[in-house]
């Protein structure tokens, strides 16, 4: 289980200082910086943040992570980033199988709760981590929206 600091509930903490506080998190945070959206994640929200690891990020095509930190990309790396994002807080006792929740990027993730919790096809590692304006769960891989595969 990924403890998060040394609390596995870091209520104190809103979403950008939670994952910023996490060894794990640490390329979403630099992710997040890039795009432009810690005074966006660091507001009242509430949101759910769908998080991936850094092993997430480096499991990307070579080159991916990369060409969307480029400053000429940040359009292309807000919609990966807010493709993570579900507007109100969303803990794993509220998800049903296959159920579709919308996006802050626009479009729409499925939850499967066949063999586990899948969102897409990226594994919930860790639920419920909850903080100030919302809740995160860390995943196992960098969702993309359907709209740039």
């Amino acid at each position: 289980m990924l403890l998060i600091g040394s609390n596995l509930y870091a209520q104190d903490k809103n979403i950008v200082e939670l994952a910023a506080g996490t060894e794990s998190l640490s390329t979403l945070v630099t992710a997040v910086k890039a795009a432009g959206l810690v005074e966006t994640l660091s507001g009242d929200g509430p949101f759910t943040v769908f998080a991936p690891t850094n092993e997430a990020f480096e499991a990307l095509p070579a080159g991916t992570l990369e060409s969307l930190l480029k400053p000429e990309n940040k359009s292309k790396l807000v919609a990966v980033l807010t493709y993570h994002v579900v507007s109100g807080k969303v803990k794993s006792t509220d998800l049903k199988d296959d159920m579709e929740a919308a996006t802050v990027q626009g479009e729409k993730i499925k939850a499967d709760l066949s063999y586990g919790v899948k969102i897409n096809d990226a594994k919930v590692t860790t639920a419920d981590v909850m903080a100030t304006n919302g809740v995160v769960h860390i995943i196992d891989k960098v969702i993309l929206p359907p709209s740039m595969n």
